[in-house]
């Protein structure tokens, strides 16, 4: 049964399949290990984490019931627990006594479990539900959004994936791209997971545009219509989307692209910059020096062309298909596309972002189109060839014939000159030839057309997504958290290292079941400050007077204290 199983009756009954699952159960506890937990909670559960859970999931009778697996997960994550395997150096027990049971399941138990729960595509629709209802809740968020993709390497050996330029580490690596969508606050919506990277104007083209376009909620339908340049909503996204054809189908669909112009030629006159009040995201207001001209880009599309001008004299060029906004929101929703960027980083490095759910592999559908290996082959050659030859005629210039004329220096000059010539004729002969070889060989082919020591296979994403869902939840919770807390702090940073501190405190489970209450008394932190914030946030939770899923027992948190046995 395992470390710290007290409850054999139960468990026996369920291995024989007399019960479903064990009923949910608190008893006294003193000094649980991450007990700081248990205050997100309510913000778990307003984000949705076990909504529509019972109309997508289901699981084999056993111990644990469905939202004790979910609340496990999203506990892990906001406790730092990077897999499942992590859980083996865990205290079963102590965990189980925030669930009310007497133990977590083991982490092969818990990987059963998560595969259980993605069968099929349960995790994707699930995910779907929940992105509809954010947006819905929280319409402003939805109707201007970043995209934007996220490299997640694979350092196994199981299978050869793609390779992909990861820019955080300046090398080529077997990696898979996601696709996020996030609001301007860095809030995700979802994300798309590609194996084989077709490129951000493909991925937008075939799979975000759509999905958005159907579920963004009020879009201004009957004011189409009568304002031709009215948008629907508004995507920002890097130079990677820089097209003007993309641009012209976008502005046909009515939906509003911000992004950076690649090509932006020559500088502005300083004097036709002005300065212009731009919101931030912290609801305060930056002074940027902001210039505006009209662009007919490669003769395609009429569009805003907005520069930014430095105190260091240098111009950054936006591109915009919104003809109906000030400059200062637009330039307020390309410039904090920083926020995404600290997105990535936070959930890399505190919600293990790219770390592997599961080993299990799975095919690719035929007609995937990859990078065919005797093109890439054939592109290295030119390119290793061109960086020779530039070398070469490089040290063909810089040969020279210096001081006196001397018959045997010039002997020397015109024979080094020659040999010289002659590796460079050479070398022009083979990059010609080999870029010959390149055009008439295809770029792209289907995965059923490569040789059979080129195939791989991708990672299963089942798993994944719901995990990375999950993951999402519980940012989305410790989010709302920490608007909370910077009410009460003098420095909106120090909000989430109080919250990471929090999750990890100790803290006392007092059920009372004749009140129908489950006190969790969190132990004291480093601080004064600490603490008088923390007592602010417990007002506020205990005002949302949240069940315990499972219970009937409401939730009642508060700091230790003197009195207090």
């Amino acid at each position: 049964m395992g470390m710290g199983a007290t409850n054999t009756i139960d468990r026996v009954a369920a291995s024989i399949g007399a019960i479903d699952t064990v009923p949910v159960s608190f008893t006294p506890c003193m000094d649980v290990p991450s007990g700081g937990v248990l205050l997100a909670l309510p913000a778990l559960l307003a984000i949705g984490l076990l909504r529509h859970t019972k109309d997508f999931f289901q699981l084999k009778r056993g111990y644990y019931a469905l939202e004790s697996i979910f609340l496990l997960l999203a506990f892990m994550a906001l406790s730092r627990i990077k897999t499942i395997e992590s859980l083996r150096y865990c205290a079963p027990g102590e965990w189980g006594k925030l669930l009310g049971l007497d133990r977590i399941p083991e982490a092969r138990t818990l990987r059963r479990k998560v595969k259980e729960l993605t069968v099929g595509n349960t995790p994707r629709q699930w995910s779907a539900r929940l992105c509809r209802e954010w947006m819905e809740a929280d319409p402003q968020s939805a109707g201007t959004l970043h995209i934007d993709g996220h490299v997640r390497v694979y350092h196994g050996q199981r299978t050869a994936l793609p390779r992909h330029y990861v820019a955080r580490e300046r090398l080529c690596l077997c990696a898979e791209t996601d696709y996020w969508v996030n609001a301007m606050d860095s809030q995700p919506f979802f994300v798309i997971t590609k194996t084989v990277d077709p490129g951000l104007l493909h991925t937008l083209r075939e799979d975000i545009v759509p999905r958005l376009s159907a579920e963004i909620p009020g879009q201004p339908w009957q004011q189409l219509s009568e304002n031709p340049l009215l948008h629907r909503f508004t995507m920002v996204f890097d130079r990677e989307g820089y097209s003007p054809d993309f641009l012209l189908e976008m502005k046909k669909e009515r939906i509003a692209c911000l992004t950076y112009h690649k090509y932006p030629g020559e500088d502005w006159p300083h004097d036709e910059f002005k300065r212009v009040n731009v919101p931030s995201l912290h609801g305060n207001t930056t002074e940027l020096k902001l210039a505006e001209r009209g662009l007919h880009l490669a003769g395609k599309i009429w569009l805003r062309e907005i520069r930014k001008l430095s105190e260091s004299g240098h111009q950054t060029s936006i591109l915009a298909t919104d003809y109906v906004s000030d400059l200062a929101p637009i330039a307020a929703a390309l410039f904090s596309r920083w926020s995404q960027e600290n997105f990535f980083k936070y959930m890399r490095e505190h919600y293990s972002l790219d770390h592997l759910v599961d080993y299990n592999l799975t095919s690719l559908p035929d007609t995937t189109r990859v990078v065919n290996p005797e093109y890439r082959a054939l592109d290295s050659q030119v390119r290793s060839k061109t960086s020779v030859l530039s070398r070469k005629l490089a040290e063909f210039g810089a040969v020279s014939l210096e001081g006196e004329i001397d018959p045997e220096k010039v002997g020397d000059y015109q024979k080094k000159k020659a040999d010289l010539y002659e590796e460079i004729k050479k070398l022009k002969e083979e990059v010609a030839n080999t870029k010959e070889k390149r055009k008439d060989t295809a770029r792209h082919i289907s995965v059923s057309a490569l040789p059979e020591d080129d195939r791989f296979r991708a990672l299963s994403t089942e798993s994944r997504h719901l995990i990375d869902t999950i993951k999402m939840i519980a940012y989305r919770a410790e989010t709302a958290m920490a608007q909370l807390l910077k009410e009460t702090m003098s420095r909106d940073d120090d909000a989430r290292t109080l919250l990471r501190a929090i999750y990890r405190t100790e803290a006392d489970l007092l059920p009372d079941h004749e009140k129908g209450m489950l006190t969790i008394r969190l132990h004291h932190l480093a601080n004064r400050t600490s603490d008088d914030a923390i007592h602010y946030l417990c007002d506020e939770l205990n005002a949302t007077e949240t069940i315990f899923p499972g219970t009937n027992l409401r939730l009642f948190y508060e700091l230790v204290s003197s009195k207090n046995p």
